[in-house]
């Protein structure tokens, strides 16, 4: 995986049922392979994913240098997800996906979505802002009134 060349797979693919992972695998890969570029492994995003599965993300990373394939990293995780309940891990999809960022995230998250997509202020997640962010196409949603 070549960061420097392409995009890791969005937020919002699925991987053994849970949103985030395939992402997180990629920037693993391109970290372990010096080709992370701009990317950041284990930024806030990926901290709260490893969190949630109780995984350590340095020794993710070094099952992703050591695997000889694919079906070795996700014989890994899989021990992690099965822990988790089909109902739990549903949740955990949707408020991934759909949680709006809050305090200096929400800063942030505003001056890039300003400089991405102005007329886009129904893009209220980081998925969706990292997806229209990597060229991929994100729905247009109704806002919420107050």
């Amino acid at each position: 995986m070549d960061l420097t060349k392409t995009t890791p797979r969005s937020a919002g693919e699925m991987m053994l049922g849970i949103v985030q992972l395939a992402r997180v695998t990629d920037k693993a890969k391109a970290l372990a392979h010096g080709t992370i570029g701009e990317y950041k492994y284990d930024c806030p995003m990926d901290h709260d994913f490893f969190a949630y599965l109780g995984m350590d993300s340095q020794a993710f990373l070094q099952i992703v240098k050591d695997a000889k394939s694919d079906a070795e990293i996700e014989a890994y995780v899989k021990t992690f997800v099965a822990r988790k309940d089909p109902r739990n891990l549903e949740a955990f999809n949707k408020r991934w996906l759909s949680t709006a960022p809050t305090g200096e995230s929400l800063k942030h998250f505003e001056e890039l979505r300003s400089k991405i997509a102005p007329s886009r202020t129904d893009v209220v997640s980081w998925p969706d802002l990292l997806d229209l962010e990597e060229g991929r196409t994100v729905a247009h949603r109704e806002l919420a009134r107050a």
